[in-house]
């Protein structure tokens, strides 16, 4: 389990460098027995965005056939995984089950994280799959090793395109499941079994975005950022996803009751936001002025020794690193077979070929300038690569938010009939949010 004190780090880094990740949510307890569930929509990438939450140590239940992947299973040992046997990938193994349950059973009662994903399978579905009952049966099996009730903490993993390198991508921690009523019923106890997998449901469900259908997705982060703008909300990560959250439970509850008026504002809003984006402008652009310095400095003609840098960075890291930036993206495209696979393999893939290619460049180095220029290029390129990707991140975001600040402040009609349009879905977003019903539709499944 060489890899296991590490994984956290490890699988921080490699998170933020891929996404723009925050966290928001309770802390997970530092030491003694936790199991923590996440749902699981990105595949190999999902564990490491739990291990960066949890910050500590975790021990993941993965499915039997990575353990014997060349590479993949090696890393998958080193970390500390148990093997779960699923009854779609060999229905002989699925007995082997039991032993792997005594030895998390055994994981926890020595204080260990262990993490699993109750869906069982990793998804593109808009909604949290049927919970399963595992999670349930391992808690209320290894009660009796530990003395009672521990943490069952849920983890929502919420993406704003996971299959988009450098997108948004958000981890929310939920408070600790209580269940210490049922600890002592054992796994045995069906009822007890059903029981706490419905508070598992219902507790990872208030973590994570649900939707009826992908296409609700648009009308409720519009929804959300008319109505943001409008009060000056928090802006953070961590708000948005909450808002964004809590719109999807709005409109599935207005949906459920049958109002014909939210039809209408749902179709009101998502032409608005498509308005939005064909003018490039986000829902706040039409009510403040942008809140990045450089970029205002940038709109007033003013650019810094600092910026200017930053901007010889970018374009070094650009142009060294272009190519395999490119093949790592073709290769992906062409290998995946699925949505959930697709950053996971463009991570896996990356890895190979940017070390490649650093490799190719050292010899290059050493042919030209010697041994010495090949150890400054081993040790400098790496630096380089990940300096100028986030040195052309801030550029890019500079120039959009320069841009969106003259869109915004030119004095356009259109921009100020938009902007009066937008004030009106606002008000009336709030008055529709009063006349929805108070009860959350049932979970599906």
């Amino acid at each position: 389990m060489w890899l296991l004190p590490h994984l956290a780090h490890v699988g921080g880094f490699i998170i933020r460098l891929y996404y723009r990740v925050s966290r928001s949510g309770a802390a997970v307890p530092r030491t003694g027995p936790v199991l923590l569930v996440a749902n699981h929509p990105n595949t190999l990438l999902d564990p490491m965005c739990v291990a960066w939450a949890a910050g500590r140590p975790v021990r993941f239940l993965a499915k039997a056939p990575l353990f014997s992947m060349p590479v993949l299973g090696w890393l998958v040992r080193g970390s500390g995984a148990l093997p779960v046997y699923r009854r779609q990938d060999d229905p002989a193994l699925t007995e082997q089950n039991e032993a792997t349950f005594l030895a998390v059973h055994e994981a926890l009662a020595q204080g260990s994280a262990v993490a699993l994903f109750p869906e069982g399978i990793s998804h593109s579905e808009p909604a949290l799959a049927p919970i399963r009952t595992g999670a349930a049966r391992i808690a209320l099996g290894a009660a009796a090793r530990t003395g009672g009730a521990f943490p069952i903490i849920p983890v929502g993993l919420v993406f704003r395109r996971k299959d988009r390198f450098r997108s948004e991508a958000h981890a929310v921690v939920g408070d600790a499941i209580a269940w210490s009523d049922l600890a002592a019923r054992g796994s045995g106890d069906r009822d007890a079994v059903a029981e706490l997998t419905a508070r598992i449901d219902r507790a990872m469900r208030a973590v994570t975005l649900n939707l009826a259908r992908w296409e609700d997705e648009r009308v409720v982060r519009a929804a959300e950022a008319i109505w943001a703008a409008a009060q000056g909300a928090d802006e953070s990560p961590a708000a948005r996803v909450e808002r964004v959250r809590a719109a999807a439970d709005v409109l599935a509850r207005a949906r459920a009751s049958g109002d014909p008026r939210w039809n209408a504002l749902a179709r009101e809003v998502a032409a608005h936001a498509r308005f939005l984006a064909i003018l490039g402008l986000r829902a706040v652009d039409l009510e403040h002025r942008v809140a990045d310095g450089r970029a205002e400095r940038l709109a007033d003609g003013r650019v810094t020794l600092v910026g200017l840098g930053e901007l010889l960075l970018a374009t070094v890291a650009t142009v060294l690193f272009w190519i395999p930036y490119r093949a790592t993206g073709l290769l992906a495209d062409a290998v995946a077979r699925d949505r959930e696979s697709l950053s996971t393999l463009r991570v896996l893939g990356g890895a190979v070929i940017f070390l490649a290619w650093i490799g190719l460049l050292a010899f290059a180095a050493a042919r030209w300038l010697g041994w010495a220029g090949a150890l400054g290029t081993l040790l400098f390129a790496p630096v380089i690569a990940v300096a100028g990707l986030h040195a052309a991140e801030r550029w890019r975001w500079t120039l959009i938010s320069a841009r969106r600040w003259f869109t915004a402040h030119r004095g356009d009609p259109r921009i100020t009939a938009l902007r009066t349009r937008q004030r009106e879905l606002a008000r009336r977003l709030d008055d529709a949010l009063a006349t929805v019903p108070a009860e959350p539709p049932s979970a599906p499944g």
